[in-house]
């Protein structure tokens, strides 16, 4: 990913941290767990810091922070966050209430973070949010965020949390009408190669409106994350803690809309991976993959939420986890799922898409083409689950065994086959062979019912419940007055 400036009005960090200072509504905690008190020191450099902090406080050791906190099973997580966030928003509540409560607006802030070690070599991450009132007496709303600092010396990854702290804190007081400015001002006097967003949630009354599956679009559409993730039921994921210790199978599709053949080649590919004797025993993630580029298919400049979202929920009616990634490149997908799970890669797809991925214009980014994409691609053991082909009856079916790629790139396919890198999904159903997207799409514009049998049942009642991709109710018909 290449660097980026995001924010669009670049604030200086310095008077946004003064702004806060001087405004007399907020008035609250600041916490912060394993770098340093990087976001506090901004409100005290710039001056004014008692009109804005009440209490700030830094717990390193697990002791102390288990006495204060509860005890956690791992210190840096959503969990030991929200321990943080909701303790010392209470403890505003219940000591300042009585002197404060008129003219304050509550908040605390907190952040446990693992920096750059001494020795070096750790993953270097954290948790950071914002739990506060917009309003004097309001309910509290809440923003959650997971970064990834990504500077090579602890004292710059210090640096740039402190400044994307300060960032949220403004964001959450100045802009929490307009989460996707918020978002886009979070990494305000940083770039995209220091602090990485992969994960960010908003809760409470002044975000009873927002989707959070399109906040988490917003992460890629700009670049702060590669990936986001979201669950079947609705709520955005972390991806490292979903995949962490996962066997990791991924089907990549427009799923517009899912059909009995997406379903069905997942299903066929998880029971073979399962057979895998590397794989036999772990629990398997299967994940249904949209890339940014299908999502802005047909030259569009931004994403359809619409579309977007009917996609989302017609795949959290069928029970899938959902990716959206900016890697329409495989070997770059293999590439960050490797890097947060030690166990065995499986990607499924259909013949015509390995096909297409013999095609060695699809590699002429990288400087060694197609071979250093597969070399990249199927290290650590990954292997392709191909499921065959067959449009109508009367066609021959194609499975892996009967690909033919251009002459020059046939050894190269010969070899990557023989070492076992491709398995042939025979365990398909026949009847789900002639079904496509495209087709279903046809026949809804049609109004041709016959689209309810090539989609799950679910997936039926749902585009029919809520006029997805053009559905037309069907007109209700009266006898005529005559």
């Amino acid at each position: 990913m290449s660097e980026l400036m995001i924010g669009t009005h670049q604030s200086d960090t310095h008077q946004k941290a003064l702004r806060i200072n001087l405004d007399p509504r907020w008035y609250g905690t600041i916490a912060e767990i394993g770098a340093g008190q990087e976001v506090v020191r901004w409100f005290f450099r710039v001056g004014g810091a008692a009109g804005t902090v009440a209490k700030s406080i830094s717990a390193y050791d697990m002791a102390v922070s288990d006495a204060v906190y509860g005890k956690a099973e791992r210190y840096v997580s959503v969990g030991r966050l929200q321990g943080m966030l909701d303790k010392e928003f209470q403890l505003n509540v219940d000591r300042l209430g009585d002197e404060r409560a008129d003219s304050s607006c509550f908040f605390a802030f907190a952040d446990t973070v693992v920096a750059r070690s001494f020795r070096g070599g750790n993953e270097c991450h954290g948790w950071m949010g914002v739990k506060f009132q917009s309003q004097s007496h309001d309910e509290p709303s809440q923003i959650v965020m997971h970064v990834r600092m990504l500077d090579v010396e602890a004292w710059a990854q210090q640096e740039a949390l402190g400044i994307v702290g300060v960032n949220l804190l403004y964001g959450a007081f100045f802009e929490h009408h307009e989460p996707e400015k918020l978002i886009e001002s979070l990494l305000d006097k940083l770039t995209t190669g220091r602090i990485e967003i992969d994960m960010i949630q908003f809760r409470g009354i002044e975000f009873r409106g927002v989707d959070n599956r399109l906040m988490a679009l917003k992460l890629v559409q700009l670049g702060l994350s590669g990936v986001a993730m979201f669950g079947p039921d609705r709520e955005v994921l972390q991806p490292s803690e979903v995949l962490r210790k996962k066997a990791v199978l991924v089907e990549r599709g427009s799923f517009r809309p899912p059909t009995h053949v997406n379903l069905d080649m997942l299903a066929t590919a998880r029971e073979k991976f399962a057979q895998d004797p590397a794989v036999a025993g772990k629990q398997i993630l299967p994940l249904t993959e949209i890339t940014m580029r299908n999502l802005l298919a047909g030259g569009a400049s931004d994403v359809d939420r619409r579309d977007f979202l009917a996609r989302a929920e017609l795949l959290a009616a069928c029970g899938e986890t959902v990716l959206i990634t900016d890697y329409f490149d495989y070997y770059r997908l293999a590439a960050y799922l490797g890097e947060r799970t030690t166990e065995r890669i499986a990607i499924v797809m259909g013949v015509p898409s390995l096909i297409d991925l013999f095609d060695e214009k699809n590699h002429s980014q990288l400087p060694g083409g197609i071979l250093e994409s597969f070399g990249r691609l199927f290290k650590n053991g990954l292997k392709l689950y191909v499921y065959p082909v067959r449009p109508t009856p009367d066609d021959e079916l194609k499975t892996v065994d009967d690909i033919k790629v251009q002459p020059e790139i046939q050894p190269l396919y010969d070899y990557l086959a023989g070492r076992g890198s491709f398995v042939n999904l025979d365990n398909y159903n026949p009847d789900f062979l002639p079904i496509f997207s495209r087709d279903v799409l046809r026949r809804i514009a049609a109004n041709d019912e016959s689209w309810e049998k090539m989609v799950p049942d679910e997936v039926a009642a749902l585009i029919k419940k809520r006029a997805f991709f053009g559905y037309v109710r069907p007109s209700r018909q009266f006898p005529d007055d005559d």
